[in-house]
């Protein structure tokens, strides 16, 4: 057994901040590791010195508990076996790493920061320009709101949509191209360093089909699904133990069944026609549980429901293989409630959101409910874009492309909307839109007026409000946030 101060211990609870307290503590920690040493002490000359970075904390009630724990030695120790100790070695060394980190990023341990990425297009698509240059990292202040640039984290060919694994170790994202081995696009998979945000390149894959747009990953990190729009299918990727992806365990193929160019449901005037041509799998995720798997198809006005098979990663129809939306409405992306049992589908030429109870034992789906994302007395072009909850779950936000807004939904106990409002995105075509785990704060991508705005979330009420905060970036695409 070694004998440590516990002088050590109030050095790193209450100095946390300055790095020659904790090179002290580290060093004084090391020394007790030599063999020939049974107990360490500092001089009082060291004592004098280890106290100088307390001056802002407790001040002088800390330097004399310091100094007569030091002077006594060994008499408060703590007896300690040397597995403990190495232990804890690690554990400062890592402090120290974490510190360094976090300066190198302008934040301090009391700073209230997240770290997100954005996703950004260098191809122009869906009329904006091809300004970005791969994936951004920001720094999020929760208290204003305000996004910060830190710096371009990853080139990247069109990362158009971006998922972090439940570990947040690893960063998968899309490359919206057609060009990648024989005509497909690509998923690119990411180391991700939690501390300093730091992304590194592990390989780069096959989506199995052209121009992917959606991606996501199971509960159990296992696998990537994606989605490929240009393509009309789906794939299921298989996540190594390294967070490299393997080769496609399972892919499938819409086909035919293509719906009708004019959307039913879509405002009068509206010449929102753009994906009834063929077969557009828009977007792809497990349901909560894990046992289903669900996409959109735009072309064909369906959601697809599939058994997955957690083990093989493969897919399978479920008892009712799909349901149909309204002809030429065109499901893009949905949303499950943080209860598991309802789900929202936003359709993009129609703009609207349908309301479905989702049957967890059998993967079924009812519809209940069909209800505008736009005003009332609306006339003319619109397309939807991304749709989100507030973290309660008690409110339901939408992108409107060409409007240019966020409609906002309450939602009733019996999972039902009632349209509350709308708020301007203060930008150009906002293609999506994401909450930040803290639920404080709402960002709109607008990608052709090449910024993101910010608006504080009313959590009484559910109505935003603008920051007056403009982030500028080049053809955003998608912002997701470190959980």
């Amino acid at each position: 057994m070694i004998s440590i101060p516990r002088c050590s211990y109030i050095l790193l609870e209450t100095c946390m901040d300055d790095f020659s307290l904790i090179d002290l503590v580290a060093s004084l920690i090391s020394s007790c590791l030599d063999p020939p040493r049974t107990g360490v002490s500092l001089c009082a000359e060291c004592a004098d010195k280890s106290t100088q970075g307390c001056q802002t904390i407790e001040q002088k009630r800390t330097q004399t508990m310091i100094k007569q724990d030091l002077q006594h030695k060994n008499a408060f120790g703590n007896k300690l076996s040397r597995r403990e100790l190495l232990k804890f070695s690690a554990a400062f060394a890592a402090s120290r790493a974490t510190l360094q980190a976090t300066r190198a990023l302008g934040l301090s341990k009391d700073d209230r920061v997240r770290l997100a990425y954005a996703g950004t297009y260098n191809k122009p698509i869906d009329g904006g320009g091809g300004n970005g240059r791969g994936i951004y990292l920001f720094k999020m202040d929760s208290i204003s709101g305000e996004l910060t640039l830190v710096k371009l984290a990853a080139e990247a060919r069109n990362p158009s949509w971006l998922s972090i694994d439940p570990s947040g170790r690893y960063l998968y994202a899309v490359n919206e191209i057609s060009d990648y081995e024989g005509g497909s696009g690509s998923v690119s998979a990411y180391a991700l360093d939690a501390i300093s945000g730091e992304l590194r390149l592990l390989n780069v894959v096959r989506s199995e089909g052209a121009g992917p747009a959606h991606l996501s990953v199971d509960a159990s990190g296992k696998y990537v699904f994606v989605a490929n729009y240009a393509g009309g299918s789906v794939a299921v990727l298989p996540i190594q133990n390294s967070g490299a992806l393997g080769p496609a365990a399972y892919s499938h193929q819409d086909k035919d069944s293509v719906g009708s160019t004019i959307p039913s449901d879509a405002p009068a005037g509206s010449f929102a026609f753009s994906g009834h041509d063929k077969p557009h799998a828009h977007t792809i995720q497990a349901a909560p549980g894990n046992r289903f798997v669900l996409h959109t198809d735009l072309g064909q006005d369906r959601i697809y429901v599939h058994r997955f098979d957690a083990s093989t990663g493969e897919l399978t129809p479920a008892n009712t293989p799909f349901v149909s939306l309204a002809n030429g409405d065109g499901p893009r992306h949905f949303v499950f409630h943080q209860n598991g049992k309802w789900l929202y589908s936003l359709q993009e030429e129609a703009s609207t959101v349908v309301f479905f109870l989702f049957d967890p034992v059998t993967g079924s789906l009812r519809s209940e409910q069909t209800i505008s994302t736009l005003p009332a007395g609306f006339r003319g072009t619109s397309f939807t874009s991304e749709i989100v909850l507030s973290i309660d779950g008690r409110f339901l936000y939408v992108g409107n492309r060409l409007h240019d807004t966020i409609a906002i939904f309450s939602i009733h106990q019996d999972g039902r909307l009632n349209y509350i409002g709308e708020t301007s995105t203060l930008g150009d075509y906002p293609r999506h839109l994401s909450v930040e785990p803290g639920g404080n704060f709402l960002y709109a991508c607008n990608q052709r007026s090449d910024d993101i705005t910010s608006f504080r979330i009313n959590k009484e009420t559910g109505q935003l409000t603008f920051t007056g905060q403009y982030t500028a970036l080049g053809s955003p695409a998608c912002l997701i946030f470190l959980p």
